[in-house]
Order: C-alpha cells, then sequence, then structure tokens
C-alpha cells in the first residue's frame, strides 16, 4: 500500500486494543456512578448520545489507552512516508480527537458527534464523501467495518476474518491481515484465582470447633468455591474500576484489562457470570449462607467504588471482608462461630490491611500518593502504630478467650493456650515487619499461603492449640 492515499484508522479493537465506549463508561461508574448509570439507561438505545453524555459526566485519559503495536507500527511508517493517518471511529469526537492529538495524527477525524453514531454504513459514506470511491486505505476489526472495506482500495483487517479477506482479495482489494483477539489464559489471570487462596478462612470455624467430620468438609469447599466466584467477580470489577490507576503502576499496568489483552466487554460477561455461580451455590447451601456472600459481594463493590479511596475506612472495610469469610465458613458448615473468634480475627486483619498499604506505599516510587487511594509515604508510620495496636488487641482477645467457658471446655490444658501467644506475636510482628520492609507481594493472606517460615510459625500455633485440646492424644496415642 505504497500509494499516496491516507490511511483511515477504526480506533476501538484496531488502533486501540480498548473499546472507549467501555472505558468511558468504567471511569464514570468510578467518578461519578449516579450519574453514568442515569445516562446509560436513558440513552440505551441512542447510542451517539449516550457516548457523549458519558464524556461529559467523566474524564478519561486518552494517552493511557493501550494501543495495538502492530497498527501503531503501520501508522507511523505511512507518517514517515508523508502520507496522512486519520482516525475513524464510532466513539465520541471528543475522545477521537484527544487521541489523535496523543499520537499526532490528523487533525481530520470521523466520529459520532451525539447525533450520528459514526458506524458501519455512516461511516462509509462520510470516508466516500471526503476522498472518494477507492480513494483511502482503511483498517478495522469487525465484521461491520465490511461496509468501509467494501469502498477502500486496501484493508487492513485486525484479527481472525478470513472469509472477509478472502472475499476482498477477489474483488481486487489489497489486503494485509494483523493478528487480534483475546486468549482464555489471559481472562482466567484477570480472574485471579491465585487469590481463591485466601478462603481457606472459610476453615477456622470447622477447625476451632474441632469439627472434622467429612460432610462438614464437603460443605465447607461448597462454600469456598462460591466465594472464590464471587471474590473473582468483584476482582474484575475492581480492575475495571481502576484501569487509569492500574495503567500508572509499575506492575498493574500488565493486568489483562489494563493492558487491553482482554476486551471490557469479555470482562463484564465473565463477572455476571461468576456472580451468577456464586448465589446460586449460596443459595443451595442455605438462607445464611447466601446472606453472608451477598453482603460480601456489596461490600467489595462499594470498597471497589468508593471506599477503597477513604482513610482508614478501606483498612477496616479489608478487615471486615476477611472476617465475612470466617462467618461463612460457619454458615456452610453449620458451626456456630463464638464471638471471641469473631473479635480475635477482626484486629488480625486490621493489622493485615494495615500491611497491605504499607507494602504498596514501599515499594512507591514518589511521596504522592497511590493512585485511587489515600495514602502517601508519609504515612507509613501512622499505618505502622495501627498495625500494632491491631497486634495488641489480637493478643489480649487470644488471652481473655483461654478464660471463656468454650475455651476451658475446648482445651483442658490451658497453659499450651497462653504458650500459644508467642508464635502468635511473631507470626504478625514478622508480617508487618515484611511489609515495612517492601519485602511482601500486595495481598498480605496471599503472601502469607505461600511464606514457608510464616507456615511453619503457624504450624507451631496450631500444633499446641491441638495439644491443648487433647487432638494429638487422641488421634495418635500420645
Amino acid at each position: 500500500m505504497s500509494d499516496n492515499k491516507p490511511l483511515v484508522l477504526d480506533v476501538d479493537g484496531t488502533f486501540l486494543k480498548t473499546d472507549m465506549l467501555f472505558e468511558n463508561f468504567w471511569a464514570g461508574l468510578g467518578q461519578n456512578p449516579i450519574a453514568t448509570l442515569k445516562a446509560t439507561f436513558s440513552h440505551l438505545r441512542d447510542p451517539a448520545r449516550l457516548k457523549q453524555e458519558l464524556v461529559n459526566i467523566a474524564d478519561l485519559r486518552t494517552d493511557l489507552l493501550p494501543v495495538n503495536a502492530q497498527i501503531k507500527a503501520v501508522a507511523d511508517e505511512t507518517l514517515a512516508s508523508g502520507r496522512e493517518v486519520v482516525l475513524a471511529s464510532a466513539s465520541d469526537q471528543a475522545l477521537v480527537a484527544r487521541l489523535a492529538q496523543d499520537h499526532r495524527l490528523s487533525a481530520q477525524i470521523y466520529a459520532s458527534d451525539g447525533v450520528t453514531n459514526m458506524k458501519g454504513a455512516a461511516k462509509a459514506e462520510a470516508l466516500v464523501n471526503a476522498y472518494g470511491e477507492a480513494g483511502f486505505h482503511y483498517a478495522g476489526n469487525d465484521k461491520v467495518d465490511r461496509a468501509i472495506w467494501d469502498h477502500a482500495d486496501g484493508a487492513l483487517i485486525v484479527g481472525k476474518h478470513a472469509g472477509i479477506a478472502r472475499d476482498l482479495a477477489a474483488a481486487g482489494k489489497q489486503v494485509a491481515q494483523y493478528s487480534g483477539g483475546w486468549c482464555w489464559r489471559d481472562l482466567i489471570r484477570a480472574i485471579r484465582p491465585h487469590q481463591w487462596v485466601k478462603n481457606i478462612l472459610l476453615v477456622l470455624p470447622m477447625i476451632a470447633a474441632h469439627n472434622f467430620g467429612l460432610p462438614t468438609l464437603m460443605m465447607v469447599l461448597l462454600g469456598m468455591i462460591a466465594f472464590s466466584a464471587a471474590a473473582s467477580s468483584i476482582y474484575i470489577v475492581n480492575d475495571l474500576l481502576d484501569l487509569e490507576a492500574d495503567r500508572l503502576h509499575p506492575k498493574k499496568r500488565h493486568r489483562p484489562f489494563a493492558a487491553g489483552t482482554v476486551p471490557i466487554g469479555v470482562g463484564m460477561v465473565a463477572s455476571i457470570g461468576l456472580g451468577v455461580i456464586a448465589l446460586g451455590v449460596g443459595a443451595y447451601l442455605g438462607s445464611a449462607f447466601l446472606l453472608v456472600v451477598s453482603v460480601y459481594m456489596v461490600l467489595s463493590l462499594a470498597y471497589s467504588l468508593r471506599l477503597k479511596r477513604m482513610r482508614w475506612v478501606d483498612i477496616a472495610t479489608l478487615a471486615s471482608l476477611y472476617t465475612l469469610r470466617v462467618v461463612a465458613g460457619a454458615a456452610a458448615s453449620e458451626v456456630s462461630a463464638s464471638s471471641f473468634m469473631l473479635i480475635f480475627i477482626f484486629p488480625v486483619f486490621i493489622s493485615l490491611g494495615c500491611v497491605k498499604r504499607l507494602t504498596e506505599l514501599t515499594l512507591a516510587t514518589s511521596n504522592e500518593r497511590l493512585p485511587g487511594r489515600g495514602y502517601g509515604r508519609p504515612d507509613r508510620e501512622d499505618l505502622l502504630n495501627v498495625a500494632g495496636l491491631g497486634i495488641v488487641g489480637a493478643l489480649l482477645v487470644f488471652f481473655l478467650y483461654s478464660f471463656s467457658e468454650q475455651a476451658t471446655e475446648l482445651y483442658p490444658i490451658r497453659w499450651l493456650l497462653w504458650a500459644g501467644l508467642l508464635p502468635l506475636a511473631w507470626w504478625l510482628i514478622r508480617m508487618v515487619r515484611l511489609g515495612y520492609l517492601g519485602k511482601q507481594d500486595y495481598d498480605p493472606i496471599v503472601f502469607a499461603m505461600t511464606d514457608k517460615r510464616g507456615i511453619g510459625i503457624l504450624m507451631i500455633l496450631l500444633s499446641l492449640m491441638f495439644y491443648a485440646a487433647g487432638l494429638w492424644q487422641d488421634w495418635f496415642g500420645f
């Protein structure tokens, strides 16, 4: 395609590895959810107006949007040869104009204007009026682009459209094909299965009650499946709300939605599907479990939308979400969770929530507040102090529990519970120290499940508690 005809690029899915309508929608949900939802439902059948309304609601950083490297290289080569590169998109003209400026492309654009949705036949008509029949080359990625390719001199096809490419070549068009689409491996990475390890917390009530029966375990495993699906559903929502912040983060910018390796639309469908699985399994496990998993999902959504940006509230919310997993374990196994257990684990999770923020701040490259968070590096000492208070609170509650009626019944050798305070304190202090030094993963629970030394310390604690309960004697005769 070495003639002097302009190269016209579709934007969504072609020049960009994302869709600006969905990008704008999720940016709007993060910045002004009520106005975004109102505009969406009001103009759902008028896409051009909807796109214009969403642009007015949310400020979208077009310079951060992921670019298709192959098409960008073609555009740069075309510009270097002295030819014009023009963007033509069904996205709103304000965003398209800004994107063209970001990449130093032609100021002439073709885009939706609030009245006309610049897609398919409408786009073809606009381009033919501007450049004449076969007066341009066009790059697209969707079947609807066939209406434009039929009027273009050359077709650049992104994605798997072998039939269209064959038909265009037979019609005498110049055809070039480029890779596109997404793969299941990236979608699986987006739902973060490695985070499912946190749902081991559902086992705690069963262990605390010394109820190790197979039926109980099976119910807990089903509960873990429900919570894994619920968590993954919300992880997707969280990633879609955090697209801009993730693209500014040195590691998170490689996440599938931020990098554009999985389309936002695919993520939305996956999130809904996982949510349905979570609620379906929850209903099977009974009304109590269904209520807990529903509260978890609502609170997680509130955290993603707003609470994570609020200082200290975000840490209390994280602790609540961890605690709900323990409550869910009790509901699934029909084992009562003692008030002492819930009062004990909450300050533990407060400390771990502080560890999560300490790790992020230690690994941050500047003193500015973390993108989408309410903390900066100067807050590290305050977080350290709150984590310390959480440790003291947890140890105090554990000690007081040893005098309770339930502890007296379950743990005949009480002094071993007091001895267990040492490995518990060691583990908590070590977690806080590693977070403060930036030697942890961004999620302390995930880190704890892979930290061999930390697991060893927890095993010492668990062994002492089992011996205090007489379980080792019952199981092994000593």
